[in-house]
């Protein structure tokens, strides 16, 4: 890999940015003045009760009682933070920006709108005296099916005002997979759309609702949002519309002061091996760690323009809404990202003045193999920062985003979870972009890469970890009391610290490279590979659209073999599988080399637009799929089944 920059912040951009600012005002105190992120970070995991109490300082926490001490019982899992203090997530939130517009909404076959700070708190008032009229109380679950727009962040944040803990899907989940999810957690209320838009066509969700609600015991309330059609029939629902669930209500916000640990919304895991693991996350651990990553590592001020394609289903939408921590105006879209087509999101972009842009990165990989110039067609002069997750950023997307977006932005490929509602490594706007690479690990996360004796390495592969409490880990799973899967889930490889599951790679100048998930990782021979050395490989040509690569038992072995999905007219002849075999060789080793490469016309995702690599793995072995609600195209294991091309 080329160690040379593909980015460089001017000094303007350094001595602007609100790190730069953090570092100054934590160097007042010092005699011993920090220079640069490599010295911020190095102090931030050291004390990290210092740390973490400058940023609350920083970022201007509202509390109505202040913290006994930062932390207590420092260890994984058992850590205690900021005890004694007594807030509220959303309080944080609505009072932060006053002129412009809080939220800006986009859909397709549907109108702009725009709802102001002062809109938006209205909203959330009379809806959190919505939830108080319907008996809702601190620790209820409020549970959204719910479209990317404004009214989920208002039914969300009113969740929060009351202390309720909110949980959402988005609509185009199976009404089983729903279930999966809310069954689980026992929902006081359900707010939910009424259908839906992607790519060109209407999606009606009435009867998916009646099936959902008619499978919750515990619900008590039933409100449907108006999202696809005006006034939708819900009489046979039972149900209340959104405006009469807020009608008749007072806008007298009231706030709910909870603890830092008070659990703010509990999100599941893919659930592709079985039932999704309901993770609770708390308020404090939520909005600080957020409020970090808006602030310092992505430079999000007040009055910038936030936008992230997502849907309520992935974590990147509850971070998508702590941007207004920083006081920025957030810019929704929902639909299909390439509706009309694949510039749609860099027009919504150019139109809003978008300061701060972000999408998966098999997003940005297939607008490169599509030819597509973002900045040629739209005026992106506002656009400071882009954002990358999902996958692996490949080395080339990053070249094709500054060729094309613009040469002076901040590309911060940023990589963690739901597990965490954040991220574990992510941009550094002071400092150098290294393509193919993600910048820095978090400040306050003690991040390293362990091999398998369970030393720290630089320049090798192995999983990666982080060695010492963090506010934002999990206070547990729903329905674990005594707390044995959470603890076996992240803790049980290395007691004390915490594995979280990704194969990775440290560089000499701090950098990390994410290489796949480590339970999809390939052994032939005992070689350990991530799946995504090979994705770098072979979608760098122009005929594979995408790929997934699966480990297939083999002669007491493992063999790689890889799937493509290629671009329409090209055929998966022997001279391509040549070259892709050849490239792949040279470019890796020798293990790397796919025995199997085998064409095939879709690739199975989660609803977060992941690839399903263990989904691919078990069907060529014969074994059941567990949770195909958990995919969004579950039909596509049928390519994998029984291949004869699998058999010799």
């Amino acid at each position: 890999m080329n160690d040379a920059p593909i980015w460089q912040p001017t000094p303007e951009r350094v001595q602007s940015a609100l790190i730069t600012r953090f570092l100054a005002r934590v160097n007042k105190r010092r005699r011993d003045k920090l220079a640069g992120y490599d010295a911020l970070h190095a102090w931030s995991v050291a004390d990290r009760p210092a740390f973490w109490k400058a940023l609350w300082d920083f970022a201007g926490i509202r509390a109505s009682e202040p913290a006994a001490s930062v932390l207590e019982n420092d260890a994984m899992p058992g850590a205690v933070w900021f005890k004694g203090a007594r807030f509220n997530y959303a309080e944080n939130l609505l009072f932060r920006g006053q002129e412009g517009p809080a939220i800006v909404a986009h859909a397709e076959g549907a109108d702009r709108r725009e709802l102001s700070w002062d809109g938006l708190r209205g909203q959330v008032a009379r809806t959190a005296n919505g939830l108080r009229a319907a008996g809702v109380a601190p620790g209820d679950r409020v549970a959204g099916f719910v479209a990317n727009g404004p009214e989920a962040i208002v039914a969300f944040l009113a969740a929060a005002s009351v202390g309720a803990i909110w949980t959402s899907c988005s609509p185009d989940f199976g009404a089983r997979g729903v279930l999966d999810r809310f069954g689980q957690v026992e929902p006081k209320v359900l707010f939910a759309v009424d259908g839906y838009r992607y790519g060109g066509k209407e999606i009606d969700c009435l009867g998916k609702i009646a099936e959902i609600a008619g499978a919750l015991p515990s619900l008590e309330k039933l409100v449907v949002i108006p999202f696809l059609n005006a006034e939708p029939d819900i009489a046979p629902l039972q149900a209340v519309s959104l405006a009469g669930f807020q009608a008749d209500q007072p806008e007298a916000l009231t706030f709910e002061q909870v603890p830092f640990d008070h659990p703010l919304y509990i999100l599941f895991s893919s659930g592709t091996t079985g039932v999704p693991k309901a993770i609770v996350h708390c308020c404090g651990g939520a909005l600080l760690q957020h409020a970090k990553e808006h602030l310092l590592q992505g430079d999000l001020r007040a009055g910038d323009r936030l936008y992230f394609f997502t849907t309520c289903g992935w974590m990147m939408w509850n971070w998508l809404v702590s941007g207004l921590v920083a006081g920025a105006t957030l810019v929704l879209y929902d639909g299909s990202p390439f509706h009309p087509d694949g510039l749609a999101q860099f027009r919504i972009a150019a139109e809003e003045g978008v300061t701060h842009f972000g999408a998966g990165a098999k997003y940005y990989d297939a607008i490169r193999k599509e030819g597509l110039r973002p900045a040629e067609a739209c005026d992106l002069s506002a656009l400071r920062g882009l954002f990358s997750t999902g996958s692996p950023l490949v080395a080339e997307a990053f070249d094709h985003l500054y060729e094309t977006v613009g040469a002076d932005i901040h590309l911060a490929s940023i990589s963690g979870g739901t597990d965490i509602v954040s991220c574990f490594v992510l941009g550094n706007p002071i400092g150098p972009v290294r393509r193919g690479e993600i910048q820095a690990a978090g400040l306050g996360m003690a991040v390293e890469v362990w091999d398998e004796k369970g030393r720290a390495v630089v320049g090798r592969k192995g999983e990666l970890v982080c060695t010492r409490a963090f506010p934002v880990m999990p206070i547990g799973f729903w329905n674990d009391p005594d707390g044995a899967r959470y603890r076996a889930a992240y803790f049980e490889r290395y007691p004390g610290l915490w594995n979280h599951g990704d194969y990775a790679e440290r560089t000499a100048h701090g950098g990390f490279v994410i290489h796949g998930r480590s339970d999809a990782v390939l052994n032939p021979g005992g070689v350990r590979i991530g799946t995504a050395e090979i994705y770098r490989q072979v979608e760098g040509f122009e005929e594979v659209l995408e790929a997934v690569c699966v480990g297939q038992e083999w002669d007491d072995d493992v063999r790689v073999v890889l799937f493509v999905r290629l671009r329409e007219g090209v055929a998966l002849d022997e001279d391509l599988v040549t070259r892709i075999r050849t490239h792949i060789r040279t470019n890796c080793s020798p293990r790397h080399m796919p025995a199997k490469v085998l064409a095939v016309d879709d690739i199975p995702r989660t609803m977060s637009g992941k690839i399903a690599e263990i989904a691919v793995r078990d069907v060529i072995h014969g074994r059941p799929v567990a949770n195909t609600e958990a995919l969004a195209n579950p039909g596509a294991l049928a390519l994998y089944e029984k291949l004869e091309a699998l058999a010799s």
